[in-house]
């Protein structure tokens, strides 16, 4: 049954120690603020959120979606719906098509949502393909660590890779401050080679991007790539299609430092200590906050399995919606490609 006004909240695991540093809590079952002054104050210059208004902002939105889609199965509680209109400015058109793309994604992509729970992609994490790093950045920003080498084709299907980095997704947005902050995704490509990059394939790429750009409610900051190998340039030629022309374009070897930012910074550790100080960073990237530390996120992760099985583990939210087009992520042109793009992958291997 549809969740009414007063609808579950995730109230997630007891506030955990990580390397001495505590990963915040969503907030409380009934919403109250949990912002800092500065943040709210940095909501309101950067989101257009207003505190004076928030609750009647989440109203209208709460309003918009029993008119215009009663049959959707979702959350319709203050503090999930915040997410969707802080990732989209406040502008309410906007935020019921995030939750839209959310949820549609969940249709269009059985394999990633089906069963979705940390147990499921333990060996994930055991293996060391992903982690959050225990602090944020001085922007307040979590780092989210991808190592695509540590993963093997003969290991397991791609896709629960995908599944790891979506429940991590879910739970750095449940805390405020990431929905106002954002996150910074650091990947480290060391180790990748032919069979790693041509694995995934463009329908796939598609798809994350897809997800990552207009189904998800969280802001990816900024994007820091190290030791890429020449390979690189054959991965983003399969990823490139599918960004917006404005995400595209925003690839640099020397960015400014005040734009959103997606770096290739090779293995200059000096420039990645630019943008990323050597206080949050782990000591195999040059960073004096001791050893990379694989276990804490995965046990924050898996601590949160209920809470996950509660969330997606359900009926089709979808059931009796009819969903854009967009949202079906067709594929063959996609697929027509993956030849050519194949022999851009060798040639610069």
């Amino acid at each position: 049954p549809m969740a009414d006004q007063n609808g579950h909240i995730d109230a997630g695991p007891p506030l955990e120690q990580v390397a001495g540093v505590g990963f915040p809590a969503p907030p409380p079952p009934i919403y109250s603020c949990t912002l800092t002054p500065e943040l709210v104050a940095k909501a309101r210059e950067e989101l257009q959120e207003k505190p004076e208004w928030r609750l009647r902002d989440v109203q209208a939105l709460r309003d918009m979606i029993l008119k215009e889609q009663p049959n959707l199965r979702t959350r319709l509680d203050d503090a999930f719906l915040l997410r969707f209109l802080r990732a989209r400015k406040f502008d309410y058109d906007r935020a019921l098509q995030l939750l839209l793309n959310y949820h549609g994604s969940r249709r269009a992509w059985p394999e990633v949502f089906q069963d979705l729970k940390p147990s499921t992609v333990k060996h994930v994490l055991d293996l060391g393909f992903l982690t959050v790093l225990p602090r944020p950045d001085p922007q307040g920003r979590y780092i989210l660590c991808l190592r695509p080498g540590k993963w093997k084709p003969n290991d397991y299907p791609f896709v629960d890779n995908i599944r790891a980095i979506y429940l991590t997704l879910e739970k750095l947005i449940q805390p405020e401050e990431t929905q106002v902050n954002g996150i910074v995704i650091l990947v480290d490509y060391t180790g990748v080679g032919l069979s790693q990059a041509s694995n995934p394939g463009p329908l796939l790429a598609k798809k994350v991007v897809s997800i990552l750009q207009d189904g998800f409610p969280i802001r990816i900051k900024a994007v820091h790539i190290i030791n890429e190998p020449r390979i690189f340039k054959g991965i983003f030629a399969i990823i490139k299609p599918f960004l917006k022309e404005k995400m595209a374009e925003r690839w640099y070897h020397n960015p400014p430092l005040s734009s959103l930012q997606y770096v290739l910074h090779g293995s200059d550790l000096s420039s990645l200590h630019r943008v990323i100080p050597r206080s949050v960073l782990p000591e195999e990237y040059g960073g004096v906050a001791g050893r990379l530390d694989m276990s804490a996120w995965s046990r924050t992760l898996l601590e949160a399995e209920e809470e996950f099985v509660v969330e997606f583990c359900q009926p089709d939210p979808l059931e009796g919606v009819v969903l854009p087009d967009s949202m079906l992520f067709e594929g063959e042109q996609a697929e027509d490609s993956y030849r050519s793009l194949r022999s851009q992958l060798y040639y610069c291997y």
